[in-house]
């Protein structure tokens, strides 16, 4: 199939003024804050009782990871060729990951609080990077304030038109899974409170907070289970989002067909998981994890025919400028670690990531890609980030360096910068096409990308043997490239 920018099956797109222009050359570094790196410096951390660095994750522990660390490692993150950095939640919070926010407009004290966020924004603009934040917006903490103000007054509390409240009084405690809480909360989670968003002043409320980080300078937002949210909420959403920022990132963590969405009036693009689950099943197909499926992430091994319906499918669905503004991932802090999908099969990783840095949009390295984390689900996923030297303190310090996968880390080096030199990998012609056998078994598949005059192809050999290079290709061979693909490698040839 080819497609150079046309529209895809009824998806609809950006107003082209408003789509970001950097996103397209974007390389994304996902971050979960609180396993990234302590540096040691944060006053309210002293005299707490924290998890020791580099222990299993658990649900409630907390590492200490925080925002000056964050700066300490930028070099690590940008000798990758990372160009943007994108957070999970930053504000202040009872949980680990900050998905339970209690305050909006406050930066956790843990992290170091709105002194360290405004270093670490400075930092990260001073290297031409971007920063975006993770955005919740579909409920809040049982310690947000309007919520306590329910919790103590009841039905008496002004705020008691926030949520949507079954009975009187609320039990924000349950003492039994068969008890209830008496109000809406996401997927049933007491801690987590869901947001009357009918309501004006809920609205206007979380519109200021979005607003409010905007003109702080962040780059965008990713939207935590925006489709759990009122529809009607994005558009309003969108159209301050624009206007304080006509090039911040709306992304939205979309699962699945996302068509509704990126329609041209709520986000920019999705966390692409429908490429992460099938990249995974196809170069993955002999050793991943049929286990660990569920139904957004249906893992399991997938054949060329079934592999191209997906891609083709998904890539079809959306415009080009749509395409250029998707953030694609293999594993992220909500699922497995891909290395851990894969059963550990590290050739499969690889050809897996080399496709990832082939697609339209931006690709999306979670943290520790690059030093081999295996984590499974989670909070298996969510591990410490090792550094070197243990001996001086471990995570703190400002000398110590990230303990990487040599191989790994190189691969994506590598594959940053093939994509800054070649215009075709982050353009929008594509064409992809299965390579099969005599007997019809698929070993392969041809990417053909474009974009201006710069044009290559990548041909993906994921058998465990040797094979030729397409016909159609011979005369693209210089003199020193083999007319045979090594097993489980990838040959690129410029047109």
């Amino acid at each position: 199939m080819e497609q150079a920018g046309a529209t895809g099956g009824g998806g609809g797109g950006l107003d082209g003024s408003l789509e970001p222009s950097w996103v397209a050359d974007a390389v994304v570094y996902q971050v979960f804050p609180d396993r990234f790196r302590r540096s040691g410096r944060v006053r309210e951390q002293a005299g707490l009782t924290l998890d020791p660095w580099g222990s299993p994750p658990s649900p409630h522990g907390f590492q200490g990871g925080d925002l000056l660390g964050l700066i300490e490692g930028l070099d690590h993150i940008q000798s990758l060729g990372a160009t943007c950095l994108l957070l999970n939640p930053i504000f202040q919070s009872a949980s680990n990951h900050r998905y339970h926010t209690d305050d909006y407009l406050r930066v956790d004290p843990l992290l170091g609080g709105e002194e360290a966020f405004s270093a670490l924004l400075e930092a990260v603009h001073a290297r031409g990077m971007r920063l975006v934040l993770d955005g919740v917006f579909n409920h809040c903490g049982r310690g947000f304030w309007p919520f306590h103000h329910l919790v103590e007054n009841g039905a008496d509390s002004p705020y008691r038109d926030w949520f949507v409240v079954e009975r009187w009084p609320i039990d924000p405690y349950p003492r039994s899974p068969s008890d209830t809480c008496g109000y809406h909360c996401w997927w049933n989670a007491p801690a987590l409170p869901k947001f009357r968003h009918a309501h004006p002043p809920v609205r206007d409320f979380l519109l200021d907070v979005a607003r409010h980080w905007l003109e702080r300078g962040i780059d965008g937002w990713r939207l935590d289970v925006p489709d759990e949210v009122e529809s009607g909420f994005w558009l309003p959403f969108r159209r301050m989002v624009k206007a304080v920022n006509p090039e911040a990132w709306i992304v939205g963590e979309i699962w699945g067909d996302a068509r509704p969405w990126l329609a041209g009036d709520r986000f920019d693009g999705v966390m692409n998981y429908r490429m992460a689950w099938s990249s995974l099943g196809f170069f993955g197909a002999e050793t991943i994890r049929s286990d660990l499926a569920f139904q957004a992430m249906p893992y399991g091994p997938l054949d060329g025919a079934g592999f191209l319906t997906v891609v083709e499918q998904t890539l079809g669905w959306y415009t080009a400028a749509v395409n250029r503004c998707q953030l694609n991932l293999l594993d992220s802090h909500d699922v497995p670690r891909a290395l851990h999908v894969l059963g550990g099969d590290r050739s499969a990783l690889t050809l897996a990531l080399q496709f990832l840095f082939a697609l339209p949009g931006a690709p999306c390295i979670y943290y520790g890609t690059e030093v081999g984390l295996s984590g499974g689900p989670e909070p298996g996923c969510r591990e410490a980030l090792p550094w070197r030297p243990l001996e001086q303190g471990g995570a703190a310090g400002a000398k110590a360096a990230v303990v990487v996968d040599p191989e790994l880390t190189r691969l994506l080096q590598e594959l940053t910068a093939r994509r800054a030199r070649h215009p075709a990998l982050r353009g929008d012609g594509w064409r992809l096409r299965e390579l099969s056998d005599d007997s019809g078994v698929c070993w392969g598949l041809w990417l053909e990308r474009w974009q201006d005059g710069d044009r290559l192809h990548l041909v993906f050999n994921r058998s465990r043997e040797e094979r030729p290079v397409p016909e159609a290709l011979l005369s693209n061979l210089d003199a020193e490239t083999p007319s045979r693909i090594p097993a489980r490698e990838v040959l690129v040839l410029p047109a």
